[in-house]
């Protein structure tokens, strides 16, 4: 994984993903170490983020290195129309690694092809977001005690979830069964159907929610996010669609555990939040550590 750029979740194998959950395990041990000191890891997020911006400026300041970069690209020289080519080129000479977060699906992987040192692809458009899906591994595995044959109900925006679309991808070696949860209009994309057929994956597609995650290992809620919506009525159709309440896990399995990649709107009750099968905050702190190990292994500290 030495220099190699993380922009897609199949970029890594099924190895490499266990080697990288072997390393976070360790970091949760102990987080705070110097194995980056001196080093520089630019954050370039052209788009909104809290969860992701954040614990990867944790996991480069618990490891001693120096983070630089901008939060909002108002504030860059993209607003005076430079191009993303020469954004990378520039910020390739100041760091030893990139962290992107962009809206336009592809853009991490033109990144990872022009920059001189590896590109993190933290979320491009509608498309992929590998480290976000590696702590949703770590985290399935801390609470369900293995990867294998688990039973995964995904519920919300699988239309343009890009943490739906890499979990899927990933889970895909480790023989699950998917229900996919979603109104008509945010349904799974052929293409990832396609994908888990190709890979003999069973899964099932409904429309409800509540009697459909009772044998469900995991359930995996999502926003409907605004932001990819053109019209805001198509938006305001759908935005409260599903909201998972603590009365509905009356008679689910009790290793059952609620993951979210944050932020949550309505799509979770506040009720669920002390149901001890509730995980999404657990869930964001295992971020920190996903992340420390994705860095240390491309910049081949460990």
């Amino acid at each position: 994984m030495k220099n190699k750029s993380l922009v897609s979740i199949d970029d890594y194998t099924k190895e490499e993903y266990l080697e990288i959950l072997r390393v976070a395990s360790e970091f949760e041990k102990n987080p705070v170490q110097n194995i980056l000191e001196g080093r520089v890891v630019a954050t370039l997020f052209f788009e909104p983020s809290t969860r992701t911006r954040l614990s990867f400026e944790s996991a480069v300041n618990r490891l001693g290195g120096r983070v630089i970069g901008f939060t909002d690209s108002s504030s860059s020289s993209v607003s005076k129309g430079e191009s993303l080519k020469d954004t990378i080129l520039t910020v390739s000479n100041y760091s030893d690694l990139i962290v992107m977060r962009h809206p336009l699906e592809g853009s991490a992987r033109y990144a990872s092809e022009v920059a001189t040192v590896p590109v993190i692809n933290a979320g491009d458009g509608a498309n992929q977001h590998p480290t976000q899906c590696l702590l949703d591994l770590y985290s399935i595995q801390k609470t369900q005690g293995t990867l294998e044959n688990l039973k995964i109900s995904l519920v919300g925006d699988l239309k343009y979830g890009r943490t739906v679309h890499s979990l899927l991808m990933a889970m895909s070696h480790f023989n699950p069964t998917f229900n996919f949860i979603s109104p008509e209009e945010l349904k799974l994309p052929d293409e990832y159907k396609l994908f888990l057929e190709s890979k003999g994956i069973a899964y099932d597609e409904y429309s409800e929610l509540a009697e459909n995650i009772k044998d469900s290992d995991i359930i995996y809620m999502t926003r409907v996010q605004r932001e990819r919506f053109a019209d805001p009525l198509e938006y305001e159709k759908v935005k409260n669609v599903y909201i998972l309440k603590n009365k509905m896990l009356e008679g689910t399995k009790d290793n059952l555990r609620v993951l979210h990649p944050l932020p949550r709107v309505n799509e979770i009750s506040t009720d669920v939040d002390t149901s001890h099968k509730a995980y999404y905050f657990p869930q964001a702190l295992n971020g920190v550590f996903t992340r420390q190990a994705i860095m240390s292994k491309i910049l081949g500290l460990r």
